[in-house]
């Protein structure tokens, strides 16, 4: 197309004309730096249970990453997530790797330290056997919210010590929402391992599922970036839990399913296949794809 004329009615003559002849006008370019353009931010999903390879392909249309357990998650006796990375890959989806730690209650029973590094190497050992390839984020799964005990702090640090030294990345998933400590203080849980994780690289999956600043049970194709979740550091965001928590979610409660689930796009209570949903400025966001040939 000729460039366009500076005069504003020669301009509209020129697109009168191609819209004559059949042309298309040429679409409008962002001309804004790099750094004032808004960022691409992807939607992924997380579930204890896997979904079923039958499923994917229609939650490859909806979802650019899945969860993906290293181990039993909360609540289960088995761990159906195994063996199944590449066929995940294959169907176009990238990972956030989780690994299911342990509760306060079986820490403070154990020497934390020794206990942090043994499940540390196990969940790096279950990663290699899954195909995740060496620099993988690999996220704990903390579900205790507040302020981290003492027993909590050393298990957590030394499983962090061991995945690095593992070849892998340490995550946490833990909360980004703030809880009450005492009368006057509320501690979020996020911030308090960053603050206390003594230089310790950690990648932050932050929970925070009240409305707002979730949105709710919704599928944006650029859903809103893991810093609004109110943890300005955060990596990833689940703004979306199944089944919803009442008291947070009372202003949102018509986007998720009368049952209280939330389910993605074509499927519903027959299929049980109802998600927690996860925003991130990656679609891989624990690198765990691996190039094939």
């Amino acid at each position: 197309y000729p460039a366009a004329p500076s005069d504003p009615m020669k301009t509209l003559a020129l697109l009168l004309c191609l819209l004559a002849c059949g042309a298309t006008p040429p679409l409008a370019q962002d001309t804004r730096p790099a750094n004032k353009r808004a960022a691409r931010t992807y939607l992924g999903f997380d579930r204890n249970v896997y979904p079923g390879d039958a499923n994917l392909p229609l939650l490859r249309k909806t979802f650019w990453y899945a969860g993906y357990w290293l181990n039993n998650p909360p609540g289960e006796e088995t761990n159906t997530w195994t063996g199944k990375r590449s066929l995940l890959q294959s169907a176009g989806f990238g990972f956030l790797v989780l690994f299911n730690g342990r509760t306060y209650a079986e820490i403070r029973k154990a020497r934390a330290a020794e206990l942090g590094r043994n499940d540390a190497s196990a969940a790096a050992q279950a990663a290699g056997k899954e195909g995740f390839p060496p620099g993988t984020v690999i996220f704990l799964d903390q579900e205790e919210g507040g302020r981290l005990l003492p027993e909590q702090r050393a298990y957590l640090h030394a499983w962090v010590d061991r995945i690095h030294e593992a070849g892998f990345r340490a995550g946490i998933y833990c909360s980004g929402m703030a809880a009450r400590e005492g009368r006057r203080k509320k501690v979020v849980t996020a911030r308090d391992v960053r603050q206390n994780a003594a230089g310790r690289e950690i990648v932050y999956w932050v929970s925070n599922d009240a409305c707002g600043p979730s949105p709710g049970c919704v599928f944006p194709q650029n859903p809103p970036p893991p810093g609004a979740s109110g943890v300005p550091f955060a990596s990833v965001w689940q703004f979306a839990q199944s089944p919803r928590r009442k008291a947070l979610t009372a202003s949102c409660a018509r986007s998720y399913h009368q049952d209280g689930h939330c389910y993605p796009p074509g499927f519903g209570p027959a299929q049980r296949l109802h998600v927690d949903l996860n925003t991130a400025m990656l679609s891989d966001p624990s690198h765990g794809r691996t190039l094939t040939k």
